[in-house]
């Protein structure tokens, strides 16, 4: 058996290392296009994983996760620009992070006596009132127009374009190539972080609370302190994925931030599969994709209208939206534990084809005859 186990899991390390090795190919192969919709797909993927912890594994249904993705983006726009403190943008970004936490934090008294739709409806609050503070506070917002954002810089190193210009392997390193790296990092932590916290007594707890809080309380989890707390870690990962979102953008306007990005994250979480972390990274990948690849390929696509068409067919992004919105039907309908449950099963599906039959299945013990004399006991 240990050597079985020592086998597995060779493999696995195995492929994790083939995963990173594939993963870090697309800067020197593809170009911007593919590159910002990587970008987007990890930002995504990072905050959506967030809300599937809140909401899939701790079952807590959250309508606000647009408002802490804005504070962290505003945040790090805020904490290392001007006007602001200007701090180095290492520092920003995770205080920008802290401050998302904070918001949560400072929910999270709600989060720990509301659930159920009341809890969605308090956190539909927090999109409508973030967004009106995004309008009206310009001396730290911008206003409409937004703000632009600071590059990010580590150890000297800028994850933008500068001057000269960063070569490697023949391949001029851009702002999309350089963030694409650190979106990885960011991502790799984000996975790690999230399945370990899962599997540890906390993640357990949070889903005991899931299944039956009378019974979580009896097995003596705190529900209260787990909801919050399920609360503030969700928020720093929406904190973080808004940070990569800003240095992506290059720009924050606060239309962007609005109930449509609340609403898309749960679409990613309910087609990826609630719950999974693998399954929210997958579900992040195809609502973000689908409307950007549906843009550039709109002259292609039929009954789709180009960006800025008159006519009057459907545009790229509408489309996309009845494209997913078709698809978490489908998933509610046929697949409620989502893409990572289909996954899954054929997986399983395939292994057990590749199992050989041994043809060693033990026989049954030998029935007695019905005219074998019991043996009498002996007194």
């Amino acid at each position: 058996m240990s050597d079985r186990l020592l086998g597995a899991l060779t493999r696995r390390r195995a492929w994790l290392l083939l995963l990173a090795v594939v993963l870090c190919l697309p800067p020197f192969y593809l170009d911007a296009f593919w590159l910002r919709i990587g970008l987007f797909s990890m930002a995504a993927a990072i905050g959506a994983v967030g809300l599937a912890l809140l909401s899939g594994t701790a079952g807590q249904l959250s309508l606000g996760h647009a408002f802490f993705l804005a504070v962290g983006a505003y945040g790090y726009a805020w904490f290392a620009g001007e006007p602001g403190p200007g701090l180095p943008p290492a520092l920003a970004a995770v205080l920008a992070v802290l401050l998302a936490g904070t918001a949560g934090g400072l929910f999270s008294p709600v989060a720990a006596r509301v659930k159920g739709i009341y809890l969605g409806i308090a956190t539909l609050a927090l999109v409508f009132l973030g967004h009106h503070v995004l309008l009206t506070a310009d001396s730290v917002t911008g206003g409409f127009n937004g703000r632009s954002v600071p590059a990010l810089t580590l150890g000297g190193f800028t994850f933008a374009e500068t001057d000269p210009e960063l070569t490697v392997l023949g391949v001029p390193f851009g702002a999309e190539e350089r963030l694409w790296f650190l979106g990885l990092a960011l991502f790799a932590f984000t996975w790690f972080t999230a399945r370990g916290l899962l599997r540890s007594r906390p993640g357990r707890a949070l889903a005991a609370l899931r299944d039956s809080e009378t019974a979580a309380a009896v097995m003596g989890v705190d529900v209260a302190r787990h909801r919050s707390a399920a609360f503030v870690v969700s928020s720093m990962y929406a904190g973080l994925a808004g940070v990569l979102l800003a240095l992506a953008f290059r720009r924050v306007v606060p239309d962007y931030f609005s109930l449509v990005l609340s609403v898309d994250y749960l679409a990613m979480i309910v087609i990826g599969g609630l719950g999974s972390v693998a399954g929210a990274t997958a579900g992040a990948v195809f609502v973000t994709a689908l409307p950007l690849l549906m843009t550039r390929y709109a002259d292609q696509l039929p009954l789709v209208a180009a960006p800025g068409s008159s006519e009057g067919a459907v545009g790229p992004t509408e489309a996309a939206r009845y494209l997913y919105g078709a698809a978490i039907v489908l998933v509610l309908l046929y697949a409620p534990d989502g893409l990572h449950g289909l996954a899954r099963r054929a997986r399983d599906r395939v292994r057990r084809s590749r199992t050989p039959a041994t043809g060693t299945d033990v026989p049954p013990p030998p029935q007695p005859s019905a005219d074998a004399r019991p043996k009498e006991h002996t007194p």
